[in-house]
């Protein structure tokens, strides 16, 4: 791709977002690339430049990405560790009413990203943050900002929260301890923010996102691995199950048994639990809608990965999303299908945790466990990327690379995130609460608002198909929105779920 001319509108430097845009679409959509204001921020390249005499900024070269990689890629964007909740969301939903609404959340998300390549080819930005700016001005472009970075968060923090409850299993295994001994090594706050210093630190401290990507494959199999295990798993663990050991797994039980009502005999589980639920409503099905929307974000990465797939075009990269999604889709809902019908009722808001009870020192569930740890481990430094560039927008947008602020603003969000997931409650509270917010901005109300702004009322009126049915879409996430708070809040004030730092 050629360097954009003087004479394409150059985004934020030389247009006037007040007026209408007098550029013909068609033209900017072939020829317009994006520069920076200054022409001078955080580098964010792929791949380095062949010269190294200057910055190559994403939307700067021909993309040469195959489709399967970039598949490949956009799947491992959207694979992220609520897998690990789904089961839990399954037992509060049924599976006939969590297949329903999985396809509903997979279709809508792949309805906002169609909406996405649209804005962006017509402005030819590809950038979340700057299609914001290009329909709003610098307040859509904090709005956009704002929502990436407390959804890269609250995926950063559930990453990170894995390692704190899942290592000390790990060493415990390994070792033979006693989990009552109170050894430093078992403590998981102490172990989260070992591991954030000693690996997260320095991969997130690289100026370039590319060498990151190859650990994307290592990471997406990992997690392959994890269903492999949960699906043989199924047909290994009878139910009614038997507790390995009251004594030695309680301190690593989360699920309190008298708050769920399960009645034990000797360890056994009732065989009353043991019949699954096709619809199943409770307190807890509240949850299920925001972690599934969680669960499907992927936007702030797919106009990057557009711009890298070679010989890109919207409908190219539309069957591309459409075909990740199809794959995240099956593998989510395997996942929750046979870590559901394995526990039943009595599966944990962390899938793993609920093996531990049965035999903590499993050898596939150990390797399982590791295999998991090591994919969420090297996924935060890729997803502290977006979150350090949206901050770069939004608070430094003139300011060219510079490494003392570049290494201050990793640290000073791997600290913050440290506290979250040392203080935060359970895992849960971490889905529910970001996907209750900052999922539905930007899977529904972003993408719709911004192609209704975007889009030239000459190619389509406000009285359009297409853009009552963004409109519509936008509606639908401020109404998805206000009803996961409400339910949330009303679940806090009556005692359950995260008031009663539970599920």
């Amino acid at each position: 791709m050629e360097p954009a001319q003087s004479e394409i509108l150059s985004n934020g430097k030389s247009h006037d977002l007040g007026g209408e845009m007098v550029v013909p679409m068609k033209m900017m959509q072939e020829e317009d690339v994006f520069d920076d204001p200054d022409g001078a921020l955080e580098n964010e390249e792929f791949l380095p430049s062949g010269d190294g005499k200057k910055n190559i900024h994403f939307t700067d070269f021909e993309g040469k990405t195959s489709f399967g990689m970039s598949v490949f890629n956009l799947g491992n964007a959207i694979m992220g560790s609520g897998i690990l909740g789904l089961a839990y969301a399954m037992a509060n939903t049924g599976i006939l009413l969590f297949l329903f609404l999985l396809t509903a959340v997979a279709a809508l998300s792949s309805y906002s990203i169609h909406l996405l390549l649209k804005s962006s080819g017509i402005v030819g930005i590809r950038a979340y943050e700057l299609l914001g700016y290009r329909a709003f001005g610098t307040p859509g472009k904090m709005a956009a900002g704002i929502a990436i970075t407390l959804q890269n968060i609250g995926a950063m923090s559930s990453y990170l929260y894995i390692v704190k409850s899942e290592l000390p299993l790990v060493i415990q295994t390994f070792l033979k301890a006693d989990p009552e001994s109170h050894l430093w090594y078992l403590n998981g706050n102490y172990l989260v923010v070992m591991v954030s210093a000693s690996i997260i630190l320095p991969l997130a401290l690289m100026k370039q996102l590319g060498y990151l990507g190859y650990t994307s494959g290592f990471s997406l199999s990992c997690m392959v691995f994890f269903l492999s295990a949960v699906i043989y798993k199924k047909f290994q663990i009878p139910c009614p199950f038997e507790e390995f050991s009251a004594n030695s797994t309680a301190e690593h039980l989360s699920l309190n048994v008298s708050s769920h009502g399960h009645e034990y005999n000797n360890g056994l589980v009732h065989e009353d639990d043991c019949t699954p639920r096709l619809f199943k409503i409770n307190s807890q099905t509240a949850y299920t809608i925001p972690i599934l929307a969680f669960a499907f974000v992927c936007h702030p990465e797919v106009l990057p990965i557009y711009t890298e797939l070679r010989n890109p075009t919207q409908k190219r990269m539309q069957k591309l999303s459409n075909i990740s999604i199809l794959v995240m889709y099956t593998m989510y809902f395997l996942a929750a299908l046979f870590g559901y019908l394995t526990f039943l009722g009595n599966v944990e808001p962390e899938l793993l945790h609920t093996y531990s009870r049965i035999d903590p020192y499993d050898t596939l569930i150990l390797c399982v466990r590791v295999a998991v740890l090591t994919a969420v481990t090297l996924t935060v430094p890729i997803v502290l990327f977006p979150v350090r560039r949206a901050i770069q927008h939004m608070l430094f947008p003139t300011k060219s690379f510079n490494w003392l602020r570049h290494i201050g603003i990793a640290m000073v969000l791997l600290t913050l995130i440290n506290m979250l997931v040392i203080f935060a409650p359970n895992i849960l509270s971490i889905f529910s609460i970001i996907g209750a917010t900052s999922a539905p901005c930007l899977i529904f109300i972003f993408p719709a608002v911004f192609y209704i702004r975007i889009v030239p009322k000459e190619d389509e009126p406000m009285n359009s198909v297409p853009k009552i049915l963004a409109a519509c879409f936008a509606a639908l996430g401020v109404i998805f929105m206000v009803m996961s708070l409400s339910f949330i809040i009303i679940d806090w004030s009556t005692g359950g779920g995260l008031a009663a730092g539970g599920h």
